[in-house]
């Protein structure tokens, strides 16, 4: 049983942050979707399409979903997935989380979900100035 990835984004930043991050890391591990939304979209359009990518995507593990804000229109949309399918929603998606992801593509679903928490929270650092500088 695997678990596969969604990432559900405004525009192209999803493709972008999934194409940089396997690039960096020379490989895919997991079975992987995004899905852009324009601003405009129509939502029950995507929804649909976000019902689509799910089942696609679950390979027997459930489907781990990165959307890049809390409260967006893509985050208010995959959230009613949550209870009819097997998923788990992050929002704040950045490189951080998603390279930590992929680097564990063993891991149950709560699993990868906590594992996303972490890397997105402990990716963001405040540069402190060098003694001396």
């Amino acid at each position: 049983m695997s678990v596969g990835l969604l990432i559900v984004s405004h525009g192209k930043l999803g493709d972008y942050l999934l194409e940089t991050a396997s690039r960096m890391l020379g490989v895919c591990p997991l079975a992987t979707a995004t899905l852009s939304m324009s601003f405009d979209c129509d939502t029950e359009t995507m929804y649909a399409r976000a019902t689509e990518l799910v089942e696609e995507l679950n390979g027997g593990g459930g489907v781990l979903i990165l959307t890049d804000m809390y409260g967006s229109t893509p985050s208010n949309i995959v959230s009613r997935l949550q209870g009819r399918y097997r998923v788990q929603v992050v929002s704040g998606v950045n490189l951080p989380m998603l390279i930590r992801v992929l680097n564990y593509p063993r891991l149950s679903l709560e699993e990868l979900a906590h594992k996303a928490q972490s890397g997105g929270r402990d990716g963001v650092v405040l540069y402190q100035p060098l003694p001396g500088n």
